[in-house]
């Protein structure tokens, strides 16, 4: 099964291909800054300036800082997914493609801890105002998963509910990781282990 993720808001035209390369220029410049300096160092003001655009633009496309690093991470998310369609999981079973896949993305946050520090504080940090930008995240994780589980035809509820604990549990190995209280090994163990859920929705597996 191949999901798609819209990142444009459906109540919103579609954006221009100027208005498009604008905002690319903008969450690029927010990845960057995270990247070297963390939550704090991603300032409106700076993106702008790093962005080519000015500050009242840059808040009719994000309005607050967490907008914009809730929108990033949707972005990086989109572009794991496409690395990951390139060179899918060999795994033989769907629990074990799924672990392979959402340890492949969690060690390329690894790779950029301050980006992936800004990011998940970001999340944390969202209120309602913020949610059409959570769930297009929350969406793009469950299209990875589903990519990785190979399910053919539209998912059960059953096999839904397990992607959410799944996600549920890859969000917060990456929050006990990046605060220092988990090892990379224990993270792995984590996910391998929730990630047998996705067996128990299978109607071969014996009961």
């Amino acid at each position: 099964m191949t999901a798609e993720v819209n990142p444009v808001n459906l109540s919103s035209p579609p954006l221009t291909e100027r208005q498009e390369a604008r905002r690319r220029r903008i969450l690029h410049a927010s990845a960057q800054l995270a990247s070297r300096g963390g939550f704090d160092a991603v300032q409106m003001r700076e993106v702008a300036e790093a962005a080519g655009v000015a500050l009242g633009t840059l808040y009719r496309y994000f309005p607050s800082k967490v907008h914009l690093l809730v929108a990033t991470m949707q972005d990086q998310l989109q572009h794991m997914h496409t690395t990951l369609r390139k060179r899918p999981p060999a795994g033989e079973s769907a629990s074990e493609r799924v672990a392979e896949t959402l340890m492949r993305a969690f060690r390329a946050l690894q790779r950029e801890p301050q980006l992936a520090d800004a990011m998940v504080r970001a999340l944390t940090f969202a209120d309602r105002s913020v949610s059409p930008e959570v769930d297009t995240v929350s969406r793009q994780t469950t299209a990875i998963i589903l990519d990785a589980m190979d399910v053919k035809g539209a998912p059960t509820p059953e096999q839904l509910s397990a992607v959410r604990v799944i996600e549920h549990t890859w969000h917060s190995a990456l929050i006990t990781w990046l605060s220092g209280r988990a090892s990379i090994a224990q993270v792995k163990i984590d996910i391998e282990t929730v990630c047998r859920l996705i067996d128990l929705t299978d109607p071969d597996y014996p009961r």
